[in-house]
């Protein structure tokens, strides 16, 4: 830990040294919550989000927060590692063509719906899962999707001489509407309750958990968790499909699959209580992690050292540096692709609206990993050779 504030009504803990004003008081806001539970963790990626800043942790009791948990619920990591050794550029480039042929980016969907059995089985979804019901049908056509923004999938490196696959991605449209749904049902619960609501402009209308509203949101947050997993999974069963056309080698150790997007019931400090990670991954004692730096960065497998402090966890990334659009201002393309370039990267930096995705645009996640030595050991190093982006 780097630094503690105790200057609200519970303390934050911070794993970082430098941290700007309005991801700070975000962070405030979250430590004067009625229902925040003991203090606030961020975690050494932090920066700013919608209501609760990513690289944030927040253990409530008797609510849960949809904009604590964010808009990509379930989003994650998955990684695989291969029989390979080494992989030479050209059949990475054979897998860049394969993957863009078979896996739809950015605002892309499939045409064609993709088997029900593919997703997960939502049972009684009118009545237990209304808004995944609604939007069940475009789910087909969404699983085995990647998405745009941070997410991608990746062929690397590790220190363990091994080739290894990951995959960066969520649950899509899908979550991004159950998300807006609860939320607006949080607001307008907490309007009814007047003045004790949370201030509005906080950004962080809460769901009591004996509502039916609340129960309602877990219900279909879990359902985005299980989809976020099944289309990571999808994408990286056609990653390992084409792998194994374009070099023979069909030697996969079993996935590695976290999330660092959505709440859950654990103990912490000897109360029950539900505990929010919006960008921060569980790092309980001897549990395996995935921290993925930004394009053109190592990444790490790591292993939990279930630090109370933290309500075991650690970051989710390198974090961001700098805005989207303040990254497409300030960057320069050529500077930044010549740094993928120098270190041999298959990239996808191509023009200025790019630069969000652009090394500069995040921090350094050598000294994010150093950062919170107290929560993980590094177990792998991954140091990227082709990277498929959004």
């Amino acid at each position: 830990m780097k630094r503690v504030i105790t200057t609200e009504k519970i303390p934050l803990l911070l794993w970082l040294d430098e941290l700007d004003e309005e991801t700070l008081g975000q962070a405030r806001n979250l430590a004067n919550l009625p229902c925040a539970f003991h203090h606030i963790a961020l975690m050494a990626d932090a920066h700013v989000g919608y209501g609760m800043p990513i690289g944030g942790v927040l253990a409530t009791t008797g609510v849960v927060i949809p904009n604590a948990v964010g808009v990509d619920i379930g989003c994650g990591m998955r990684a695989v590692r291969t029989g390979l050794a080494e992989m030479e550029t050209p059949l990475l480039k054979k897998i860049l063509t394969g993957l863009r042929a078979a896996i739809p980016t950015g605002f892309k969907h499939h045409g064609k719906p993709q088997p029900a059995q593919a997703l997960p089985d939502p049972g009684e979804r009118e009545r237990d899962l209304p808004v995944v019901a609604e939007e069940f049908e475009s789910a087909r056509h969404q699983i085995c999707t990647l998405g745009g923004g941070n997410h991608f999938i990746e062929i690397q490196r590790g220190s363990d001489n091994r080739i290894w696959l990951m995959v960066h991605s969520g649950s899509r449209n899908l979550g991004f509407k159950v998300a807006g749904h609860y939320n607006k049902l949080a607001e307008q619960l907490s309007k009814k309750r007047g003045k004790e609501a949370v201030p509005k402009e906080w950004q962080l209308a809460v769901l009591p958990l004996d509502s039916a509203e609340g129960q309602r949101y877990l219900r279909e947050m879990d359902y985005c968790v299980a989809f976020a997993r099944a289309n990571r999974g999808e994408m990286m069963t056609a990653l390992q499909e084409i792998v194994v056309e374009v070099t023979g080698c069909d030697q996969f150790d079993e996935p590695l699959d976290v999330a660092h997007n959505y709440a859950a019931r654990e103990t912490h400090f000897f109360k029950e209580v539900w505990v929010h990670r919006k960008g921060a991954t569980r790092a309980f004692l001897g549990e395996h992690g995935i921290i993925p730096g930004c394009q053109g960065s190592r990444s790490f497998i790591v292993r939990g050292l279930g630090n109370p402090q933290s309500f075991m966890s650690c970051s989710h990334g390198a974090g961001r540096l700098l805005g989207r659009k303040q990254a497409q201002r300030v960057l320069n393309l050529r500077e930044e692709i010549d740094k993928l370039d120098t270190q041999h990267v298959l990239h996808s930096l191509r023009h200025r609206s790019d630069l969000e995705e652009a090394p500069g645009a995040y921090k350094d996640i050598g000294e994010v990993i150093a950062n919170q030595r107290d929560l993980i050991e590094v177990v792998v190093a991954l140091q990227p050779l082709a990277v498929l982006k959004g």
